[in-house]
């Protein structure tokens, strides 16, 4: 479906805003699939983004700090991320070695095996949505988006 059938518009005022409603509309699509993979799990698609970023640092962990900057979607409030998993066995928090002041974030055994169920779902809506890309257009969109966020 073209963009303008999606949003019941006719035309656009310049490439520029065609391009960055067909970019939010996309945006919108994708991380409503992945929300219903995570909701599914019992998870909210940030919290699987924490433990995916937990994981990447296994067996060490992250500051609240670093998982905040590396997390997809920038949420205000990492600390209620972390308790929430916490609570639910998913991740565990202990007081840095170094530095008395940091607690350190870890993804627990059974974090691991959340995102060892949950992954292959989440890869069938990455390949949903890139079906129909060549490896090169993937490659393309990536060096595209990445333009976009250039400072």
């Amino acid at each position: 479906m073209s963009i303008h059938k999606r949003v019941a518009q006719r035309r656009f005022e310049n490439p520029a805003q065609k391009a960055m409603v067909s970019l939010l509309v996309t945006a919108g699509h994708v991380g409503r699939a992945l929300d219903e993979v995570c909701v599914a799990q019992g998870i909210t698609h940030d919290q699987y983004n924490v433990l995916r970023i937990l994981r990447g640092v296994h067996p060490e962990g992250h500051p609240r700090y670093a998982i905040a900057e590396r997390l997809i979607d920038r949420s205000p409030d990492v600390t209620r991320l972390l308790d929430r998993l916490e609570r639910e066995g998913f991740v565990e928090r202990n007081r840095s070695d170094e530095d008395r002041r940091l607690s350190i974030s870890r993804i627990t055994d059974r974090g691991m095996a959340l995102l060892k169920e949950i992954d292959p779902r989440i890869l069938e809506v990455h390949e949903h949505f890139t079906a129909r890309f060549s490896r090169d257009e993937m490659r393309q969109l990536t060096t595209l988006c990445e333009k976009a966020l250039a400072k």
